[in-house]
């Protein structure tokens, strides 16, 4: 007995060394923070490193059924940014050049040395949905409301003034045919005035704001407004 328990002895194979299982946890660790970060680096939100270069110059936009081939850094509202139909778009222009505005990083400091000046002429382009049309006003509604004892025509460009009980009060009506020009104007007060100027391209309507005090170059003005409607329409349109 004791001579085969020797043997079983000598015979049992050996038990199993245990093996280290840090090297094998180490390595998955270090496999799952490289796909964690391979993913978050495509993934990761590009808008603040893109440059405005690499927007279209243009977007094709139809609003009203009405094509327009609008400059992209001229478009006010991010979301408006896109190509195809839209309801409307809001546009502004560095005046008297027209260029589209550059960004510019504004401080307390840069403001108090610089105060801001209104060079911006702002462009709104609307479906019109068959409303009335902008010289339809101009002949059957507005006439209801002027002052006809105040009236004066300066350099070309006359001036009519609203009615103080009236739905216009506070305002005046500036016109003139060479060139054209048509623009319902507030007085300047606490705030600089400001007129308004539309116009109707096909099924969209154009509405043009700029400072009431760019009329005494009412001409210069007026050709802004030109330029800008062939701007936003393309040449041929």
């Amino acid at each position: 007995m004791a001579f085969l328990a020797s043997i079983s002895l000598r015979t049992r194979p050996p038990l199993p060394r245990k093996r280290n299982s840090w090297p094998v946890i180490l390595l998955s660790a270090t496999i799952g923070v490289i796909a964690i970060a391979i993913v978050a680096y495509l993934l990761w939100p590009t808008w603040n490193t893109q440059s405005a270069a690499s927007d279209p110059g243009r977007l094709p936009v139809t609003i009203g059924n009405t094509l327009f081939n609008l400059p992209t850094q001229a478009i006010r509202v991010k979301v408006q940014k896109r190509t195809g139909p839209q309801e409307r778009v809001d546009l502004g222009f560095v005046y008297p050049s027209l260029e589209a505005p550059v960004k510019q990083r504004v401080t307390v400091d840069s403001v108090e040395a610089n105060p801001p000046t209104i060079d911006r002429i702002f462009l709104s382009i609307a479906a019109h949905h068959n409303t009335l049309a902008p010289d339809e006003r101009a002949r059957t509604i507005y006439p209801r409301y002027l002052d006809p004892a105040q009236s004066q025509i300066t350099d070309g460009l006359s001036m009519r003034a609203f009615r103080d009980a009236s739905p216009y009060a506070n305002e005046d009506l500036f016109f003139a045919d060479k060139p054209a020009l048509f623009a319902r104007c507030s007085r300047d007060a606490a705030t600089p005035g400001i007129c308004i100027s539309e116009r109707r391209i096909d099924g969209a309507d154009l509405t043009f704001r700029f400072p009431r005090n760019w009329l005494s170059n009412w001409r210069e003005a007026a050709g802004a407004i030109d330029r800008l409607i062939v701007q936003v329409r393309g040449p041929g349109n």
